[in-house]
């Protein structure tokens, strides 16, 4: 029956109610604003609940769908939906117990006695007789977090024992809002923990409008039972869901690695090589930070395996980040990972290499390209192990051995203020500077023949065989590449040459031989005897650098590139005494 209210008369409605609950004790009366029909008008609908209205319609058939749910989110809202469905309940809700975030901001943070984990509002439903469009779902309100033994849900949590209060009688002390328990006409609550095998997960509440019989109190506790064991159930689902898309990253990150290995070991035996290797020795059994230093194509990226092969997280994987090949705008993302939505583009969860090198290594190649002002963050994760995905508040520890590279004297940077000093300190814990290659040109022949062996193998080819000449060819070269130029230059002599023999392009960028011939100018016209004079010249050299020796591969006729008779005969026309 409609009854007609003056806004001056709406506090008449407490006693209103009282009276016409009076002789129907077995029912209670809800006041529900319908509509505004005049300026100072408004018309409530009386509404009668039936106070044996259930709290939970049918509870095998929620129980049986929850056991079908793999998503805790799913659980959540199943159940908190199902319980708002019923007349009887005015509020259902379910936190859960998880590290403390959002601090800052949090209306109980002065109450909160550590800060470290809290409750947080996880699933919320209900619905308003006061107000029926208000949005009861939010989990963004006053009662967002509970610190762990503070008021009657924060009580439950950290005790593990359920509040039943079937009838509320008066304004109990921990009633946080009674004007609202009254408007809404609250009439009992019910706190259950969520228990699985002893540990509690959280807390279900539910707020009613009718006085709670100890039959709804019975499946209250079953139903919290099996929101507990789902919710850890779904978790584990969750985690196991995780992990395979973790192994799956992680192998597709190998699978990258093994088709761009750099061959495998280092190799050689030079003074400067051996100071490198000990260098690995004595930091690879440690978790600390390492900066590679050294010209492009030293090899940065293979002692960076090295140091990874030779520590105890090996079984872990070894991400490796291209700092100078990622946007500007992705760095973030990529280290730190981003959740669904949080920019354009972002269509799923993605976990960062920081996440995906948890408990292994994360080779940061060319750091020096990273921008100034993006350095504080990865100086916070260095320094604390902590990260926040992009577009997510939750803080994420992760244990990761960083070994950064670099081509630039990051210290003159620093100092120059192109980067910055701390990190650079941070970094610099061991420092390893890698020889360039014309600094161990001792090793040179058997670096050769180790990448021919393999540059053969993948391209299907017999491996030819390094001639003395080839050596002394490469000796000659400054390698201003280093080892990344040579084993590019072998692969084009091996698609080159013809079978057998190994022919090296060095000539666009090779030293010229030292001439003891005086210096001419470049448009001088030599007489046939001068140019008899340097052939003579030409000839004793080689024939000095393979020892008088003529034929075969190591032979002068070799390193000239001409026929042993030929050569033999220009001796004995030349009259050059062997």
């Amino acid at each position: 029956m409609p009854i007609a209210l003056r806004k001056s008369q709406v506090a008449v409605t407490k006693g209103l109610r009282a009276f016409l609950e009076a002789p129907l004790r077995a029912r209670h009366l809800v006041l529900s604003r319908k509509l505004v029909v005049a300026p100072r008008k408004v018309v409530y609908e009386v509404v009668m609940i039936d106070s044996h209205v259930p709290l939970i319609r049918d509870p095998k058939a929620l129980l049986l769908a929850m056991a079908q749910q793999r998503s805790v989110t799913d659980v959540l809202r199943l159940v908190v939906d199902d319980m708002a469905g019923s007349q009887a309940v005015a509020l259902a809700r379910i936190w859960l117990i998880r590290p403390g975030e959002g601090c800052p901001t949090c209306p109980m943070r002065s109450e909160c006695p550590d800060q470290t984990s809290c409750l947080h509002l996880v699933a919320s439903g209900g619905g308003s007789v006061v107000d029926p469009d208000a949005d009861l779902s939010r989990i963004d309100g006053m009662f967002r977090r509970f610190p762990l033994g503070i008021r009657k849900v924060g009580r439950i949590a950290s005790t593990g024992v359920a509040l039943e209060v079937p009838s509320i009688e008066g304004e109990p002390d921990w009633l946080v809002s009674p004007q609202w328990a009254e408007t809404e006409s609250v009439r009992g609550f019910a706190g259950q923990p969520l228990v699985h095998r002893g540990q509690v997960l959280g807390v279900l509440a539910v707020f009613s409008r009718t006085t709670i019989g100890d039959s709804c109190l019975v499946w209250l506790r079953m139903i919290a039972d099996h929101v507990a064991s789902a919710i850890a159930n779904a978790q584990a689902w969750e985690e196991i869901e995780s992990l395979r898309d973790r192994l799956e990253l992680e192998n597709d990150y190998l699978q990258e690695e093994l088709r761009g290995e750099s061959f495998g070991e280092m190799i050689g035996q030079s003074d400067a090589l051996q100071t490198v290797t000990q260098q690995i020795s004595l930091v690879a059994p440690t978790d600390s930070t390492v900066l590679v230093m050294g010209e492009s194509g030293t090899g940065k990226e293979l002692v960076a395996r090295e140091i990874h092969a030779r520590s105890s997280r090996q079984e872990r994987p070894l991400i490796k980040v291209n700092c100078a090949a990622i946007p500007r705008e992705l760095y973030e993302s990529e280290f730190f990972g981003h959740t669904k939505g949080s920019f354009t583009g972002a269509l799923r969860d993605r976990i960062g290499r920081f996440e995906l090198a948890d408990g292994g290594t994360l080779f940061l190649d060319e750091i020096g390209e990273i921008p100034l002002d993006l350095q504080s963050k990865l100086l916070r994760i260095l320094q604390e192990g902590e990260l926040e995905r992009v577009g997510e508040e939750q803080t994420r520890k992760v244990d990761v051995r960083i070994i950064a590279a670099t081509n630039r004297d990051l210290k003159a940077e620093a100092e120059a203020g192109r980067f910055r000093l701390d990190l650079y300190y941070r970094l610099s814990v061991f420092p390893i500077e890698l020889p360039p290659l014309r600094k161990r040109k001792e090793d040179l022949a058997i670096l050769a023949e180790h990448l021919i062996g393999n540059l053969s193998r993948r391209l299907g080819r017999h491996p030819p065989r390094l001639t003395q000449a080839n050596v002394i060819e490469l000796n000659r070269y400054d390698w201003p590449g280093n080892i990344r130029e040579l084993q590019h230059i072998l692969e084009r002599a091996l698609i080159t040459s013809p079978k057998g023999k190994l022919r090296l392009d060095l000539q666009p960028s090779a030293k010229p031989i030292t001439s003891a011939a005086p210096d001419r100018a470049s448009g001088e016209i030599l007489t046939a005897s001068q140019l008899r004079t340097l052939e003579a010249d030409n000839i004793r050299r080689a024939l000095a650098e393979c020892d008088g020796k003529v034929y075969g591969n190591t032979g002068a006729a070799a390193l000239l590139g001409m026929k042993p008779t030929t050569l033999a005969s220009r001796i004995k026309s030349l009259g050059i005494k062997t």
